[in-house]
């Protein structure tokens, strides 16, 4: 018992962490599966190029909507919005930058795929075989025949030893693109991380509490709209039975409902740690939940955004 509590707390300590770490090793992982049991280089001067570049690029591109479709913010900012503008879907420029925070956490997934890909070699070796751009170079000094039969090269089947020895130059170049991939993006997310953090408007401790707070606020929300939307089931099945009119039941409007969910901003003066906790201050002292002058988008604050009631979104 004290074994699965440990887990459990480290589990909810680090959950962020161990969810980028599980996207990651399965991403790697189906790109593993994907070359050595999918992917077949047709070796055609025609197809190479055009093959390699959808199985590196194609699911790298569906791994990025599908960070889109499975954050919350995405449905926090979209969710009532429509065509219209209106206080709760922010302004453009709120939006653009909710929008920014949100593919560069959508970009994990992609960036694993190109990355553990390219340091496979199968695709890019395809791919490169049938660039006539690279044929050109890679052919300097060799035998005539080399730009023909380099698309051959990749299944093995180069008659020229030369030439078949080329695989070995294009895998090269494959990882040596694959840990210059990964170096970047350890290098500017390490840049991001520290600016946003040094930009942060309250301090380490504060955060830290922060999220203590939304975690509870969350488990208490959800507990209480169980509890008030089976009061209200049961009241309506019963009167449908009966025949008789229902009791009063105090459910929030749609727009107070709209507001709460909105995208999240932060002010100076008034330090709100969610949209339900600025909603019940804003309304007891003004009625009004307009956005203020101070009111801005905070890249550490982010995950206040990523809070809700279930934090998948069912599609």
């Amino acid at each position: 018992m004290e074994k699965f509590r440990a887990v459990l707390d480290l589990h909810l300590k680090h959950h962020s962490a161990l969810g980028y770490g599980l996207v990651t090793l399965l991403t790697a992982g189906g790109e593993r599966i994907f070359s050595a049991v999918v992917f077949q280089c047709p070796c055609s001067a025609a197809w190479n190029l055009r093959y390699g570049l959808v199985f590196l690029l194609v699911p790298a591109l569906a791994l990025f909507l599908l960070g889109y479709a499975l954050s919350a913010r995405t449905w926090r900012l979209i969710t009532g919005c429509g065509c219209r503008a209106s206080a709760t879907c922010g302004s453009g420029l709120r939006g653009s930058l909710v929008c920014a925070q949100l593919s560069a956490t959508a970009a994990l997934a992609p960036l694993t795929w190109v990355a553990v890909a390219l340091l496979g070699g199968a695709f890019y070796e395809c791919a490169a075989s049938g660039s006539a751009f690279l044929a050109q170079r890679l052919c300097l000094d060799r035998d005539r025949n080399c730009a023909a039969e380099l698309p051959l090269v990749p299944c093995h089947e180069a008659k020229a030893s030369d030439v078949q020895d080329l695989l070995k130059d294009l895998k090269a170049q494959s990882q040596v693109l694959g840990w210059i991939l990964i170096a970047a993006v350890i290098i500017i997310l390490l840049i991001v991380t520290c600016v946003s953090r040094c930009l942060s408007p309250v301090s380490f401790l504060q955060l830290k509490f922060w999220k203590i707070y939304l975690e509870q606020e969350q488990q208490i929300l959800k507990s209480k709209a169980t509890e008030h939307a089976t009061e209200l089931a049961k009241e309506n099945v019963k009167c449908f039975f009966e025949g008789s009119h229902p009791k009063e039941c105090n459910t929030p409007s749609v727009k107070e409902w709209q507001q709460i969910s909105s995208v999240y901003t932060f002010n100076q003066k008034d330090q709100y740690y969610s949209m339900l906790h600025k909603y019940v201050n804003r309304k007891e002292k003004t009625h009004s939940m307009r956005s203020t002058e101070g009111d801005t988008v905070i890249s550490v604050l982010g995950f206040v955004d990523s809070s809700g009631i279930n934090s998948t979104p069912g599609l």
